[in-house]
């Protein structure tokens, strides 16, 4: 069963909002009806996939009072006929659902977009969170959970989400990057030198130098430079992050003990510290 928040005039009929004789709702109502309908319909919309009714009553009455746009279903097929007709910004996903289970359905969402996926799950062993994220869900939550953290887990995604379709545009119309003596060029993935010298960069490398270029001067934290590296499919991870990092600074430093780009900010993380022109 798919439930979704109700549009106004549906409300109003069910509160008895006709006028007496039948007579249809004035005009006022309806504008106000519409209105509300385009204010949901700009709505994070949230999908929550779980086999029991209660969690999905929960999910949805506790979601709705806070803003989001929300449908809940019990299946993955149910999910995916919502995928096909709506725009999903996030979706909430239980990994034990009969048939096709939440693993499966992760794997699979994965392989065909980015939405992030929040993972509900009741079970304990560590082994199948650390699936679950592998598999592309982008955050769990045990349960019982609590409504509260729910919703502060689903903010900060899609904050993140935002974040990283702002660097994605600017991406698409940066041809190349310039920064002191080096010159990077995005579509071909190649860092060279004003004296000529091409530098090889690996992919993880190269992930997290074009994530500085795009957020010059700014602090970024080992968690956001994950976020910007997954951009580009790269295989980066929190306890690689200061390993590629000492590389890269091997690679584009004058002297890398004392690096002039790439700058440690203690309890912080990165700063970028140089100036950078943007060719388009």
């Amino acid at each position: 069963m798919t439930r979704r928040f109700e549009n106004a005039n549906f409300v109003q009929e069910r509160l008895g909002g006709t006028a007496p004789g039948g007579a249809m709702l004035s005009a006022l109502d309806r504008n106000s009806g519409a209105a509300m309908e385009a204010v949901t319909q700009l709505q994070p919309h949230v999908v929550a996939v779980d086999d029991d009714p209660a969690v999905r009553s929960l999910v949805f009455d506790y979601l709705t009072q806070n803003e989001l746009r929300v449908t809940t279903v019990a299946t993955g097929r149910e999910l995916q006929q919502i995928i096909a007709r709506e725009t999903v910004d996030l979706i909430v996903l239980d990994l034990k659902l009969p048939g096709e289970d939440g693993m499966q359905i992760a794997r699979r969402l994965r392989e065909q977009s980015a939405i992030p996926i929040l993972m509900l799950t009741g079970r304990v062993e560590e082994a199948d969170r650390v699936m679950g994220l592998e598999l592309g869900a982008d955050d769990y939550l045990t349960k019982p959970f609590s409504p509260r953290e729910l919703l502060a887990r689903i903010r900060a995604l899609l904050r993140r989400a935002r974040a990283q379709a702002t660097v994605a545009d600017e991406l698409a119309r940066v041809r190349a990057y310039r920064f002191g003596t080096w010159e990077l060029n995005v579509g071909l993935r190649r860092l060279k030198s004003v004296d000529g010298r091409t530098v090889e960069l690996t992919n993880g490398e190269f992930s997290l130098l074009t994530a500085f270029l795009s957020s010059p001067q700014r602090v970024l934290t080992r968690d956001q430079l994950l976020d910007l590296s997954r951009l580009h499919n790269a295989e980066v991870y929190d306890r690689s992050i200061d390993v590629q990092i000492l590389r890269l600074r091997r690679k584009i430093e004058p002297d890398p003990s004392q690096p002039r780009y790439i700058r440690t900010e203690r309890g912080a993380g990165y700063v970028f510290d140089a100036a950078v022109e943007r060719l388009r």
